[in-house]
């Protein structure tokens, strides 16, 4: 193993801040896309829908 304890693999020399904020970073702008995509084909599903009822 690379880090002899939790806690140095937290702190990485000094650059853990710098470090776990990336990957914080990193997961939060990959949920908020993952809930843009979701809402948008939601938003999308529901129009075909209205379009398809003035159809008929």
């Amino acid at each position: 193993m690379f880090f002899n304890s939790f806690e140095d693999l937290w702190v990485m020399s000094g650059h853990g801040a710098f470090v776990w904020s990336c990957y914080g970073l990193f997961v939060g702008l990959l949920a908020l896309n993952v809930w843009h995509s979701r809402s948008q084909r939601a938003k999308a599903l529901k129009q075909v829908r209205a379009i398809a009822r003035r159809v008929k």
